[in-house]
């Protein structure tokens, strides 16, 4: 995916470059290369493999015609000390190996590339929020790993180094005067670091789907205010997550009115992935980005921010990533 997008052109008024909006691409789509340097050895389920799995997915599918193929430069410790303080950042570009694996979890590896894909894997979600305030693009997805939600305060868990939607939120709000910002989470697990790093910030609103009891065993005891999480059971269908999304979700939206959405895009939910048990296919994700569209073209000039977060069988995940993403270039 090599087009490039006309930046003159995406910047002028929309009744100046009205005769060209059909051909000019408004999704930005990054896909940091060294994001796959990341590997946690050929037994871990978070493999560089999930990254070619999406481009061959985003090229099969025609969907290159419609995205513009972005770069972006590593994330700055500014904009990482937004959320995870110096010393856990100290920390953790200390610990990481010229060779071999060191452990910060169970589940969680730093090898010889971790370090620079976890610094371009934020890069990337500031860039994408850069790039959609300024009017760049429409929106933007992020093909990235490591992935970010359970990333805490201070803590790296859950195949998470650095959070990577928190990074970008806050950016958007100290950098860039964003005053209210949602974080919409449809991973099948619980965003734990989110809401580490948002509790009780009422310029944020997060709402949350997961599969409940399961890991990380979080998100249902006394949730701040701003916590909208609404667990599910095991087996839950699309039927199911539309109904509380309409229920929940939506009213909660509506009430809020985010100036820029957030989206921790897990696609473990799906009923194809072995690290979930949920029953979700390619169009209930295409219905869930329909519905944060809506709320985003209501309340926040169309300002979305779609970062990649779990998604394990590489087929489903890349038929998954393609659905959201379509919609997405289609808003």
């Amino acid at each position: 995916m090599n087009q490039r997008l006309d930046l003159e052109d995406a910047r002028a008024p929309d009744s100046a470059r009205a005769g060209v909006r059909s051909v000019v691409p408004l999704t930005a789509f990054y896909a940091p290369q060294q994001c796959a340097l990341h590997e946690m050895g050929s037994w871990h389920p978070e493999c560089p493999q999930r990254l070619a799995a999406i481009e061959d997915q985003m090229i099969a599918s025609g969907l290159a015609s419609l995205v513009v193929t972005r770069e972006c430069s590593p994330a700055s410790r500014e904009d990482l000390e937004r959320v995870h303080p110096r010393a856990y950042l100290d920390r953790i570009f200390a610990m990481a190996p010229k060779a071999g694996y060191v452990a910060l979890d169970a589940d969680t590896l730093m090898g010889p590339g971790t370090l620079e894909a976890v610094r371009l894997a934020a890069g990337a979600a500031v860039a994408a929020t850069d790039a959609v305030i300024d009017g760049v693009v429409r929106n933007a997805f992020c093909a990235i790993r490591p992935p970010g939600h359970h990333a805490c305060v201070e803590r790296a868990m859950g195949f998470c180094v650095v959070n990577n939607v928190a990074v970008a939120a806050r950016h958007a709000l100290g950098a860039r005067g964003i005053e209210r910002v949602a974080i919409v989470d449809f991973d099948v697990h619980h965003g734990n670091g989110t809401e580490d790093i948002f509790a009780g910030d009422e310029r944020v609103l997060m709402v949350s789907i997961f599969q409940h009891p399961f890991y990380p065993y979080t998100g249902i005891d006394a949730p701040a205010r701003n916590m909208i999480n609404v667990p599910l059971p095991a087996y839950s269908d699309g039927a199911a997550v539309r109904s509380v999304v309409e229920q929940k979700w939506l009213p909660a939206l509506e009430a809020f009115r985010p100036q820029m959405i957030f989206i921790s895009a897990g696609f473990d939910a799906h009923r194809e992935d072995d690290l979930g048990q949920m029953r979700l296919v390619e169009e209930d994700y295409t219905w869930l980005t329909e519905r944060i569209l809506e709320i985003a073209e209501r309340h926040a000039a169309g300002r979305v921010v779609s970062c990649l977060e779990g998604g394990y069988n590489l087929s489903a995940l890349g038929r998954s990533v393609v659905a959201h993403v379509r919609a997405l270039a289609q808003a």
